[in-house]
């Protein structure tokens, strides 16, 4: 059947999604569309035909001071993640659809750990490894909720020794931990959500709702064929 209204259709179709009353509609706004519900995907194109999971949204109904990039940029900063090394981008970049009618789309961005530093700490992740998140806007004509879907591993840096027949350049010196999906999710959801997080003289509070069904559990179709636990946290931030 053809998708005629992805924003009037919405409100229906979140409540497939959870029962939580945060997914609802809330004055003509709603939290997420469900990228399946119209040929989307809740993992992401990495290549070679598998996919990381977007496995942490944050909602549509968070302060819209949070959903631009600058403002996603700042909450980051709160919870120690920042702009790449020197905005030197390392491996290409990663496409999704998330269901909105925009196709696949390269990430808008991907954002590093920083160790506390927000100047020059993801040049130390870049070399020891870390954790980082991609992240792709919903807001295209079918469904334009302007909620924020990451991708969000847990990386542990790989010994040059363990490629000894190939010459490899930075954006190879990292993999998934085992089970990097989950735990990376878990943290982030942990920092965000367990004390109040400010950076540039802004201050944010968020809570966290637990999602099953949109994501597979297991490790079909995952990149590096790490399995998932099936779980998106959705995440409302809040400007104070």
């Amino acid at each position: 059947m053809h998708f005629l209204s992805g924003l009037v259709f919405l409100p229906l179709v979140l409540k497939t999604v959870a029962s939580s009353p945060n997914l609802q509609s809330r004055q003509g706004a709603v939290a997420f569309f469900q990228p399946s519900l119209n040929g989307g995907s809740q993992l992401d194109n990495a290549g070679d035909g598998f996919g990381e999971p977007l496995n942490v949204i944050i909602s549509a109904l968070s302060s819209p001071g949070v959903l631009t990039d600058a403002g996603i940029l700042n909450w980051a900063r709160s919870v120690n993640f920042s702009t790449e090394c020197l905005d030197q981008h390392l491996g290409g970049p990663q496409t999704a659809n998330l269901g909105d009618g925009n196709g696949f789309t390269n990430q808008t961005a991907e954002i590093r750990e920083d160790f506390g530093n927000a100047l020059l700490g993801t040049c130390l992740e870049s070399l020891i490894g870390g954790n980082h998140f991609r992240y792709w806007r919903q807001n295209g004509p079918e469904a334009n909720t302007g909620a924020l879907f990451l991708a969000r591993p847990n990386l542990n840096h790989t010994p040059e020794e363990a490629y000894p027949k190939r010459k490899k350049n930075l954006s190879e010196n990292h993999t998934i931990a085992p089970n990097g999906y989950d735990v990376g999710r878990d943290a982030l959801v942990a920092s965000a959500t367990s004390a109040p997080t400010s950076f540039g003289g802004v201050t944010y509070t968020a809570t966290s709702e637990t999602i099953t069904g949109l994501l597979p559990v297991g490790s079909q179709g995952v990149n590096h064929g790490i399995a998932l636990d099936g779980i998106v946290k959705l995440l409302t931030i809040t400007i104070q």
